[in-house]
């Protein structure tokens, strides 16, 4: 392996990978780094995991030749939304047809999208991975950085790009501060078959102790969400597959006819965390490493593609330009772009999940009014759709982010 390389990613997850994808045919040299072994990232396994991607990360996973290296047979279109409050009547809908798009989301396996982001970057000749390997510091100079490994060895490189989780060590060790939400929550997701259609319908679920969601898979199938206290989490898990069917067909109200259980009940703790600043001196942080979303809004994966695709292209103009592609100009531009969004997205979900996980009764009444409020109010909805979906054409970020 050379020593010196332009630019090193720390993290072979989707947004390290999708970095590193963006990077091909550039001509830049670039190294990513990963702990896990090299099966762990060219098979993943089946993790439970559904990822509902908007039309921009679409467009963008176009443009990186990886979304046909995904499994179309396991793309299932998201039709309609809807948000049901408790056992009220409360509902806020949302429906593709009535806003003028194929779809409201694309909602495809996280395992497809990892399998298919390694293949690519498998593919390019100016992609080096390592694997079973671990950065211990990053080293900065002024003309560059030395990227330090646990082994003792070191390599040099222009700019160091951490995409190493919301629990990015390497974040801590460059000195950029974070804030973390420990929500105290557990979500537990499997596949679940159903004798009645969900007809492409994504349901959320706020009833009161636990929240439950259901995103539409191909056939009769759907990714069941359930979340609940920590406490109360292991219960759970611990339930026989005839009482947590039942426990499903209780709590949708047999809407879905006979449930029954399919795949492994998977969970994952939930902890949000936003970095204080996305930068430091030839460095910069994607993915989770710079903001870790609740998944109630289904935007982490969507902003981690979103950031690495900013930065990409700030990349990529630097280099027409024959500018140094660490510098802390072009990495202030990133920041700009990129920040201001990601901060509106976390504070506001943290909102969101504050206000519908709040079994106050005052509480109760408030979200009722926004929901009845928000369904009755045209405007309201197209500006909640256009968000989600980032589907308009007058999208503030579509055409800077595509580079159009």
């Amino acid at each position: 392996m050379q020593t010196n390389y332009d630019i090193v990613i720390i993290g072979g997850g989707p947004a390290g990978l999708s970095f590193a994808c963006s990077m091909i045919d550039t001509g830049v040299q670039v190294l990513v780094v990963e702990k896990s072994s090299l099966d762990a990232i060219a098979k993943p396994t089946v993790d439970g995991r559904e990822i509902a991607l908007t039309h921009l990360s679409l467009g963008i996973l176009k443009k990186l030749g990886v979304w046909g290296l995904v499994d179309q047979d396991e793309v299932s279109l998201l039709k309609e939304a809807k948000v049901f409050d408790g056992d009220s009547p409360s509902l806020l809908s949302f429906k593709s047809d009535t806003s003028g798009i194929e779809a409201l989301g694309y909602l495809v396996p996280n395992y497809q999208l990892r399998q298919a982001l390694y293949s690519r970057v498998a593919q390019a000749n100016n992609i080096t991975l390592i694997t079973d390997a671990s950065v211990e510091d990053v080293d900065y100079c002024e003309s560059h950085s030395n990227v330090l490994f646990a082994d003792g060895s070191s390599i040099a490189t222009k700019l160091v790009i951490a995409a190493d989780s919301r629990f990015s060590n390497i974040r801590r060790k460059v000195g950029i501060p974070s804030l973390m939400k420990d929500f105290s929550k557990v979500m537990i997701v499997t596949k679940m078959t159903h004798t009645k259609s969900h007809l492409n319908t994504a349901l959320e679920c706020f009833d009161y102790g636990q929240t439950l969601a259901l995103l539409p898979m191909i056939g009769n199938a759907s990714s069941v969400v359930l979340t609940v206290a920590t406490d109360k989490s292991q219960a759970v898990l611990d339930m026989s597959e005839a009482d947590f069917n039942a426990k499903m067909m209780r709590d949708f109200r047999g809407e879905l006819g006979q449930m029954s259980q399919v795949g492994e009940r998977h969970f994952y703790p939930l902890v949000g965390v936003h970095a204080q600043t996305f930068i430091a001196n030839r460095f910069a942080l994607i993915g989770d490493a710079a903001v870790g979303m609740h998944p109630v809004t289904a935007h982490g994966f969507n902003l981690g593609l979103r950031g690495q695709n900013i930065l990409a292209s700030l990349i990529k103009e630097a280099l027409t330009q024959d500018q140094d592609i660490g510098s802390k100009s072009l990495l202030n531009r990133f920041e700009k772009k990129h920040i201001h969004l990601t901060r509106v997205m976390f504070f506001g979900t943290n909102g969101v999940v504050a206000l519908f996980t709040n079994d106050a009764p005052v509480i109760k009444q408030v979200r009722r009014f926004v929901l009845n409020f928000a369904q009755r109010f045209p405007p309201i909805k197209h500006l909640i759709t256009r968000h989600l979906t980032e589907s308009s054409k007058d999208f503030p970020t579509l055409k800077k982010v595509l580079g159009k």
